[in-house]
């Protein structure tokens, strides 16, 4: 049982009780119910003493012992006796806390006191008046002092940190008022023993089945318990004052008592001055250690903010600045002492100026409220910057009093998006508009014209694969280059000539008759072509296979179909032998079935166990070590052979079969990673497809724990699209992969919007940047100047950097001067089965990266 009703009430409650109880009953009465309280407060003791450990369980052990042989006897001198061992034990073996060998001594000092202030008080009231009765009375009276002193100098040693400090303390108080029971019994007023008796058995049992309390509040204890020993003199004192003046005599004991306890209290208050002093220096130390490490803080702060890339300042509702950073002549020239008390709304000009006091009046009314904008600046220049300005309001707090405004330039990151937006929407080889160029303005032409006047052009190169694989794709690049040439020529603007990526290019056709119209143009493109170009002093002839789509046939304003059909227009003209041309017809459905062959042999390859995967390593341009590798999964089909990736990952996307395959990637990675037992990051591409599936957290956690992978070796890879499908669900499964500890890499940057609101968005660690910038280097300053940006705002960003598709020393040797990271591509090794793989971990590259 456990009490939960506050001691305060239950404690004067037990003692009123056995004072009634002792008066109003009889004698028998009054011994069978402390009979009984004393075998309710052994079980409580041994209940509780089963609930403890260690030394802990003696003591309340020792307890329950104590009061089934004080308190169970018809005759209580005899279990008084064996009592007084019993609890003694138990008080004194109380687990205490570490304390200091000042501490220590003082607490010898105060038991001391209590002995002697508790042998003047018996000796006065008890021994002096009966000495002729005999030794045994004589030695009861010494059992009630140690009793007491037990009891008294158990609790003055109890501290904050001790178990059970509040009920030891109840106990304490039981056994001293057992010790004065018996000296009650000792003077002769029994019925004022027998309430003793029966109090002290009743605090016992209530200290005993005390509920704990987690949290107990016990500041003041140490200083009640340091009290205690004063308050045992003071009483010894004034009762021997009392017996001094009601006419007793002055005797030996008393006088010896009272010398002993004040030497003992000079003694013992040099040593509270001793501790004093130590508690003081020690105070001191640590003030000033505190005061130190508050001044390094600060120290530190104050760095972070005046070499933050953002601009901090501390201004009132009215905009008067009130404190600036120092940072702000670094960003924008301006020293920050010109701006300390004037108000920026004047400084910044009207047009600025309204905008900012705006902006003010949107948040001052609300605490914590904040508001992001982006405004034009002046730098001390005279230039202007875009900048991006967040106000919050700290006016309510106590520490800040104030609007903190913290403004970035922006200025050279919005030119970087300016210009990887223009290279999104434009071939950066052929200067043409790039697939998503196109898009945009054949959903354009398609939304001004009628259906009958749009068509398109789906332009494919036959037999390009051959010629970059035997000349290289320098001598690829070059064809493209002549053929986007005189295509511009044939269809110039306001024509739209696009090329989709590889050797695809497109074309939009607005005319009356646009499907006619479009024939008349394939046929003059089939007969540009015709003539041979010359790339690198050889005479390469190249023909085309275009495929024609018309808005009607597609469907009125369905862009989407209107491309695939095309595409399929473009395939059929392939199939029967290139060099051609071929219009949609609704029978072109042939080709989707064939698809549906495709897809149905992948979903038996991923069964057969048909799939392998080659790994290109990824190579360290500081040390020219390889760091890891890249996953990359091979079809051995068994009629087909060798099928690469470009050929079935289109399928498996449209079809669905990216999830199982996907998954099936990811785990045969994490285990050859693991196989290797090296320290190295194993990437894996993740699709978009992936993304919308499900739980794709969920996914890479399992594989995590089925193949051993150490999350902080996998790099997992996604494209922008991911980025830009369903951005707040996405977000939301990016972080949950984050969680993980695996690392992200954002693949084929530049090549899509490349929003940097993304980057700030996004939790990714790598970049990798997309080989046709990696293809460039070397050539245009402006190729570099775009690459060289992108690593800079890796860095800025904390993310690290990898270049793709490297195949010339000239570009490693521009990317490492850039400050590239990582780079991989054909020049360092081609993806390699396992077992190659390996072997090249073994032997290292075939060449050395120069320091």
């Amino acid at each position: 049982m456990t009490l939960r009703r506050p001691l305060s009430v239950a404690v004067p409650v037990a003692f009123a009780l056995a004072v009634v109880l002792a008066t109003a009953a009889g004698p028998e009465v009054t011994a069978v119910v402390t009979t009984v309280v004393a075998l309710c407060a052994t079980v409580a003791c041994l209940v509780r003493a089963g609930r403890r450990r260690g030394r802990m369980r003696v003591v309340w052990a020792a307890f329950g012992l104590g009061a089934l042989a004080g308190g169970t006897a018809a005759d209580h001198t005899p279990g008084y006796l064996v009592m007084i061992p019993l609890v003694a034990v138990g008080m004194f073996l109380v687990p205490m806390p570490p304390r200091t060998g000042l501490e220590k001594i003082r607490g010898v000092v105060d038991a001391l006191l209590i002995t002697s202030a508790l042998v003047a008080l018996s000796y006065h009231l008890l021994l002096d008046p009966r000495l002729h009765t005999g030794p045994v009375w004589s030695t009861y009276a010494i059992a009630d002092i140690a009793l007491a002193n037990v009891a008294l100098v158990g609790i003055s040693r109890l501290r904050r940190g001790v178990p059970d400090v509040r009920a030891l303390t109840i106990a304490g108080g039981g056994l001293a008022t057992l010790a004065v029971a018996s000296g009650c019994a000792f003077a002769g007023h029994h019925r004022m023993a027998a309430a003793g008796w029966l109090a002290g058995f009743a605090l016992l049992g209530l200290a005993a089945a005390r509920e704990p309390v987690r949290a107990e509040p016990q500041p003041t204890h140490g200083e009640r318990s340091d009290v205690l020993p004063y308050i045992i003199v003071v009483i010894g004192l004034v009762v021997g004052f009392v017996r001094l003046a009601l006419g007793g005599t002055p005797s030996a004991v008393g006088t010896w008592t009272r010398s002993i306890c004040v030497g003992l209290i000079i003694f013992r208050q040099a040593l509270l001055m001793l501790e004093t002093r130590r508690l003081t220096r020690d105070l001191e130390d640590r003030v000033g250690a505190r005061t130190g490490d508050l001044q390094a803080r600060e120290q530190r702060f104050r760095a972070l903010v005046e070499q933050s890339t953002d601009s901090m300042a501390i201004l009132e509702a009215d905009s008067t600045v009130r404190y600036q950073s120092e940072s702000v002549e670094r960003i924008f020239g301006y020293p920050a002492e010109v701006l300390v008390g004037r108000r920026f709304c004047e400084l910044a000009g009207r047009k600025v100026g309204g905008r900012v006091a705006a902006a003010i009046d949107e948040v001052k009314d609300t605490p914590g409220a904040t508001t992001v904008f982006e405004i034009m600046l002046y730098h001390a220049d005279g230039q202007a910057r875009l900048a991006e300005m967040t106000i919050t309001n700290l006016l309510d707090d106590p520490y800040v009093n104030g609007l903190v405004f913290n403004t970035r330039d922006i200025n050279e990151a919005q030119e970087l998006q300016a210009s990887l937006r223009r290279e999104a929407y434009h071939d950066a080889l052929t200067g043409l508009a790039s697939r998503a160029g196109f898009r945009e303005q054949l959903a354009d032409a398609v939304g001004r014209n009628s259906p009958d006047r749009v068509a398109i052009l789906f332009l494919d190169l036959d037999g390009f694969k051959e010629i970059n694989d035997s000349l290289g794709h320098d001598a690829g690049d070059h064809l493209l280059v002549h053929v986007a040439e005189r295509l511009r020529r044939l269809l110039p603007a306001p024509r739209v000539v696009a090329r989709l990526g590889g050797d695809e290019f497109a074309v939009i056709v607005e005319a009356e008759n646009a499907r006619d119209e479009a024939e008349l143009i394939a046929m003059e493109i089939i007969a540009a072509l015709a003539e041979p170009i010359g790339v690198d002093d050889r005479e390469l002839h190249v023909s085309a296979s275009i495929g024609i789509a018309a808005d009607e046939a597609a469907g009125a304003g369905d862009i989407e179909r209107l491309m695939r059909d095309a595409d399929l227009a473009m395939y059929r003209a392939k199939d029967a032998g290139g060099n051609g041309y071929a219009a949609y017809e609704a029978k072109m459905h042939d080709a989707v079935v064939r698809r549906l062959e495709l897809a149905t042999d992948l979903r038996l390859a991923l069964e057969r166990d048909e799939l392998v995967l080659h790994y290109q390593p990824k190579v360290d341009l500081r040390t020219g070590e390889i760091v890891g590798f890249e996953a990359l999964v091979r079809w051995l089909h068994p009629t087909r052979g060798m099928v690469p990736p470009l050929e079935f990952i289109g399928v498996a996307e449209a079809t669905g079969l990216i999830v199982p395959l996907g998954r099936w990637v990811l785990a045969e990675a994490c285990r050859q990673s693991v196989a290797w037992g090296r320290p190295l990051k194993m990437a894996v591409n993740l699709s978009v497809r992936q993304f919308e599936a499900g739980d794709v957290a969920g996914m890479v956690a399992a594989v995590l724990a089925e193949t051993g992978m150490p999350p902080g070796r996998l790099v997992l890879e996604m494209t922008e699209s991911v980025l830009l499908t369903d951005t707040d669900d996405n977000l939301e499964r990016i972080v949950s992969l984050k969680a993980l500890g695996v690392q992200l890499a954002m693949d084929d940057f530049g090549t899509g919007y490349s929003s940097l609101a993304y980057l700030r968005r996004f939790p990714m660690d790598v970049l990798k940047i997309d080989r046709s910038f990696v293809d460039r280097l070397g050539g245009e300053s402006e190729d570099e100047a775009l690459v060289r940006t992108i690593v800079r705002l890796g860095q800025r960003f904390g993310m690290r950097t990898v270049a793709e598709g490297i195949e010339n020393e000239t570009q490693l040797s521009i990317l490492r001067e850039m400050g590239c990271d990582f780079a991989q591509g054909f020049l360092l090794s081609r993806p390699l089965p396992a077992p190659d793989a390996t072997a090249l971990l073994e032997r290292g590259l075939p060449f050395a990266i120069a320091a």
